[in-house]
């Protein structure tokens, strides 16, 4: 092999065969992928490829050739491995603290919360904070939005949690358990969920603040919704009162709807509700979704508020280290830090100020009893000193949906992932090449409606259901089952014979729950996941509710503008619900407890409450009763759960806590953090 000799003109020509070597790489990548990508089809597919005539997403024919295509394609996935390379790069690096380290601040977690907190925390150049995640890197893959329900298979960035069995709830899922995905990665779950972006409603606040929650009314949380945002939706970027446009998290809608979801709007209207923007003045009323997506890609926590600070001195990052106990000081009852694994090795490392737990609904509340900080009585079972008795894992909420409303059309208008993921087609194309068409969606969901089913045709109601809409259905990947953890038996019975028909999804949820869950833990071990019991519709009122957002759902799917597509709704029975009369509410009540739906909005486990109140575990200012030095910082301190998709809410506690815990060490809480150049255009191309 000849080498160069170290001259100017060698080290061009160097980097020029790198370069080349790069490039080849790229190819040889883009070559794999599109040769797993049409894996599925077979011999006789193939055959009629080139003759195919799509009309159906765009509405309009497609006359390129098989091979003009595959050529379109090729060039797009270079760019995209290459602009990977650099997204890589971008992530702060990895360190391991060294023996007896020390930081001010050691934040578990790097998640919705956990990515916000430590961000603005280095915002003082005099704070040391330690940011512990884990999981892996978030790459650019995970990003595609469409392909979101596919990170559910990973067992490398997802805690893949399931519920204990139960026989009155997740009836038609795999052992009557129902899969909860939680992220395992930088970014946390805002890596895996569906980049909805809703805030809730203004009173969902209020009442926290009525529960004795001082400074968490909505005019108090208000401040940090804006200051979260970029908002680059038309029509509500200048709204200054509601909206902001400097925050490091940007909102957009989707760049592409397909035509169902724009009769969805459509059957808003013909139903008498107007079109609203859901994070302003008022919820009631259809949208399309509003999401955490920068030029048709993902926007996590981690690509919003770790990427733009990488280089900040003061900001320390260990990632695949678990935590696996708060250390706390028996004496004073002072948590001093934190011990970890990375790599089979363990590591203990101290706080000067104070350890903030960021690990989610879940992970927080068993690290708390991990620790001492729980149940008395379920630590003493586990064999575990008691520090703190404390309601730590009660309080469990999440917004659920029924999983099987499912129209069919007899028009070609709907996601399928065959179609999607034909190379005939340009919709791949499209995407790596412009970051436009369908898989900008994310995970299908194109659409949403707020309203209370007591009172829909009051606009100023507090919606209790959301209808979400999907461009697609169940039946449009094969994938899906395994996704949702729908069990093979069900699944055959049911759906197959409907597989990959075009069709679309409404799925209604119940969005104030009355019903409420806990956590136990099922050992000492970190590694064993604690047990979920969620007592899905275990009070009658979310029954009633459920009830009444199928029939809000059948609704809109006989309105005019849905029945252009010739919508049907597919009518077989659920297995385990033949003893009851179709469509009556008995009939709807056994499928929703068939087919529970969690929509990943687990909270409550370290409620927040005023002193005296003895269900909480942790104050207004998220400081854990009875140990100094120790806060909680996530969705488990969520009293009652919002009327929305809990991303948005989540990252504005992050944003909250991290003034108060300014404000309590006398730090200025005035800096913000600015949106990078990259952030703003959302690539990172050369």
């Amino acid at each position: 092999m000849y080498i160069f000799p170290v001259t100017d003109h060698g080290q061009n020509c160097w980097r020029s065969n790198m370069q080349v070597v790069a490039t080849f790489r790229s190819l040889v990548g883009a070559f794999i992928f599109i040769t797993l990508l049409c894996s599925e089809y077979n011999e006789s597919d193939a055959q009629i490829l080139p003759q195919r005539i799509f009309a159906g997403l765009y509405g309009r024919e497609n006359y390129r050739s098989l091979l003009s295509s595959i050529s379109s394609l090729a060039l797009g996935l270079v760019d995209f491995v290459r602009e990977g390379e650099l997204y890589q790069n971008a992530e702060p690096p990895d360190m391991t603290p060294g023996p007896n380290a020390e930081y001010d601040f050691i934040v578990v977690g790097a998640g919705s919360a956990g990515a916000a907190i430590a961000s603005r925390l280095t915002e003082i150049p005099e704070i040391k904070v330690l940011l512990l995640e884990a999981g892996r890197s978030e790459n650019l893959a995970m990003d595609i939005p469409l392909l979101v329900n596919y990170l559910q298979f990973s067992n490398d960035i997802n805690w893949k949690y399931r519920t204990e069995p139960s026989d009155k709830y997740c009836l038609g899922m795999t052992d009557r358990r129902c899969n909860w995905p939680r992220g395992k990665v930088m970014g946390g779950s805002s890596v895996l969920n569906y980049m909805i972006a809703t805030r809730g409603d203004r009173r969902d606040y209020d009442r926290w603040e009525e529960l004795g929650n001082t400074g968490w009314s909505y005019k108090d949380v208000l401040y940090y919704f804006k200051k979260m945002e970029n908002v680059e939706i038309p029509g509500l970027m200048y709204d200054k009162d509601m909206h902001n446009r400097k925050g490091p998290m940007v909102i957009n809608y989707p760049k592409f709807h397909t035509p169902l979801a724009e009769a969805f709007l459509d059957a808003g209207h013909e139903l008498g509700f107007d079109i609203q923007d859901y994070n302003g003045r008022r919820a009631t009323g259809f949208s399309y979704i509003q999401t955490t997506t920068v030029n048709g890609s993902r926007m996590s926590s981690s690509r919003a508020y770790l990427h733009p600070i990488k280089y900040r001195r003061n900001l320390f990052v260990s990632k695949n280290s678990l935590v696996t106990k708060v250390l706390i000081d028996p004496r004073s009852n002072r948590a001093v830090g934190v011990e970890f694994v990375k790599q089979n090795r363990k590591f203990a490392v101290r706080s000067r100020k104070e350890v903030i737990l960021s690990a989610g609904t879940i992970g927080s509340a068993q690290l708390l009893m991990l620790s001492g900080i729980g149940p008395a009585g379920h630590l003493s079972e586990m064999g575990i000193p008691l520090i703190k008795d404390s309601p730590v894992g009660k309080n469990l909420m999440d917004h659920i949906a029924y999983g099987g409303f499912m129209v069919l059309i007899n028009q070609s208008s709907s996601i399928l992932t065959r179609d999607i993921m034909n190379p005939i087609n340009p919709y791949m194309s499209d995407y790596f090449n412009h970051r436009e068409g369908p898989l900008t969606i994310p995970g299908g969901c194109e659409a949403l409606a707020f309203f209370n089913t007591d009172s829909p045709e009051n606009p100023e109601s507090w919606p209790n259901v959301e209808l979400l809409f999907q461009g697609a259905a169940l039946n449009a990947d094969r994938g899906a089952r395994q996704g949702y953890g729908i069990s093979q038996k069900l699944w055959d019975k049911t759906y197959k014979v409907i597989e990959e028909k075009y069709a679309w999804n409404i799925l209604p949820m119940i969005m104030r729950p009355l019903s409420r869950g806990e956590i136990l833990l099922r050992n000492k071990n970190i590694r064993t996941p604690p047990r979920l019991i969620p007592n899905y519709l275990s009070h009658p009122e979310d029954v009633r509710t459920m009830v009444a957002a199928i029939r809000a759902s059948q609704a809109v799917s006989r309105t005019k503008s849905m029945q252009r597509f010739g919508s049907k709704l597919y009518d077989k029975q659920l297995p385990g619900c033949e003893n009851h009369e179709y469509d009556s509410d008995a009939y709807w009540e056994c499928a929703a407890r068939t087919l529970t739906f969690t929509i990943y909005h687990h909270s409550g486990t370290a409620k927040m409450g005023p002193a005296g109140d003895p269900t909480a575990v942790v104050n207004p200012r998220l400081q854990v009763y009875g140990v100094k030095g120790l806060r909680v910082g996530d969705a488990s301190i969520i009293p009652e759960i919002p009327t929305a998709h809990t991303n948005i809410p989540v990252i504005m506690i992050g944003e909250k806590l991290s003034d108060m815990i300014k404000e309590d060490w006398g730090y200025p809480t005035g800096t913000s953090q600015r949106p990078t150049k990259r952030q703003r255009n959302g690539s990172y191309r050369r």
